[in-house]
């Protein structure tokens, strides 16, 4: 029989990026030329000079116990680290009992809800979403319901407050947002806590924000990123350090529970023990030491801020219609013929590739993932333009 009828149904309609990830490194031996792949948000910027040098400082370090076990939650130490700088940034009384170190967000969001859900209970999340959001719903028992968003993928309220009934456990926002790099400002962040407010007083049991913030240090136009901690208490933040600090591959990250959440202390016991079962255990020990003295430390956003600018100059000179991104590394165009999937094959033929809108519940859409060095996105703007005019 093989696999499970469920898991070969859901990798049958699994992630459109992987595909096109794997059909990029296909490519890239066939011998017929440079491949411009903007399929996933995989870095290529180096972490900070600063990060390498505390790296080799650990790797040379002959303390005893370095590489034990320690409580699920992680290094008391570490997570004090990142309570300091959350209280620093909101103004909360952040303690080390309001921080569980996990295995990037991945990790971080999958030991939330399955503390927070139980079976049949609703997540709300907003169209575009990032495309594990089902799967990792369906983990744990939960049902995924997507609202939808304006022109500028910013959230449809109305739909919004009617959604939320006695059965929405979980709001599920991702801000600055993949695939569209959307930073969702706080006033808006202000007016989804006050209907979540209003909510959970009328269902006598609130309704939890969870929100996914892996590039919440990655803005262009502002000093930080707008916090949930500020519009809501119910609220849990779960980032990591893969896009920041360029270290996709070594999964470290953290969920963040809002000391004035009701039943704080429960939720940080909950997510301990959830963050064991799922078979993380813990984050691993070397790069919880990295991380601790980093809070706050970005890679060079010029990097990517100077891409953004020129992909955004040349596709809107183009004629392509793009809404122009304010964090994160993504840009999500209108495929101009309409049909996201046959526009992406068209580009494929021409060595690019991106990621259909379809994945990421948007059909009509593509996304460029511009996390690519300099001669990656000047050598694909020839074939957008060709891809157009055609």
């Amino acid at each position: 029989m093989g696999c499970s009828r469920k898991i070969e149904d859901l990798m049958a309609h699994s992630s459109w990026i992987r595909k096109m990830f794997e059909e990029g490194a296909n490519m890239k031996t066939d011998g017929r030329g440079p491949v411009y792949d903007f399929s996933l948000g995989n870095p290529e910027i180096e972490p900070p000079e600063a990060l390498k040098q505390r790296l080799a400082e650990l790797a040379a370090s002959d303390t005893p116990g370095m590489h034990r076990y320690m409580p699920n939650a992680g290094y008391e130490f570490v997570r004090r680290s990142i309570a300091d700088y959350l209280k620093e940034e909101t103004g909360l009384s952040f303690t080390a009992e309001s921080v569980i170190m996990s295995v990037g967000a991945g990790g971080g969001l999958n030991a939330a809800l399955k503390a927070l859900l139980d079976p049949g209970d609703k997540v709300v999340c907003f169209r575009p979403y990032f495309v594990e959001y089902e799967f990792y719903v369906d983990n744990h028992g939960g049902k995924l319901v997507k609202l939808p968003t304006d022109d500028s993928f910013l959230p449809d309220l109305d739909a919004f407050e009617q959604a939320i009934d006695e059965k929405t456990r979980v709001v599920l926002t991702n801000s600055p947002n993949n695939p569209t790099g959307v930073v969702y400002e706080q006033e808006l962040l202000d007016e989804i806590g006050g209907i979540l407010k209003k909510k959970s007083k009328d269902n006598a049991s609130p309704v939890y924000w969870l929100s996914d913030e892996p590039y919440r240090n990655l803005i262009y136009d502002a000093d930080r990123a707008p916090s949930i901690f500020k519009a809501y208490d119910s609220s849990i933040m779960v980032t990591s350090h893969s896009k920041d600090l360029a270290l996709p591959g070594e999964r470290i990250g953290y969920i963040g529970i809002s000391p004035n959440a009701e039943d704080s202390g429960k939720l940080f016991d909950a997510m301990t023990f959830t963050n064991r079962i799922l078979g993380f255990v813990n984050a691993p020990a070397l790069l919880q030491r990295l991380v601790a003295p980093l809070q706050g430390m970005t890679v060079d956003l010029g990097w990517y801020k100077r891409k953004r600018d020129l992909l955004y100059k040349e596709l809107i000179r183009y004629g392509y219609e793009v809404n122009k991104p304010d964090g994160a590394f993504y840009m999500f165009p209108k495929a101009p013929s309409g049909d996201d999937i046959e526009f992406v094959k068209k580009l494929q033929q021409r060595r690019v590739l991106v990621v259909p809108g379809t994945g990421f519940g948007a059909p009509g859409y593509f996304r460029i993932s511009y996390c690519v060095n300099d001669d990656v996105v000047k050598g694909a703007l020839p074939a957008f333009r060709q891809v157009l005019e055609d």
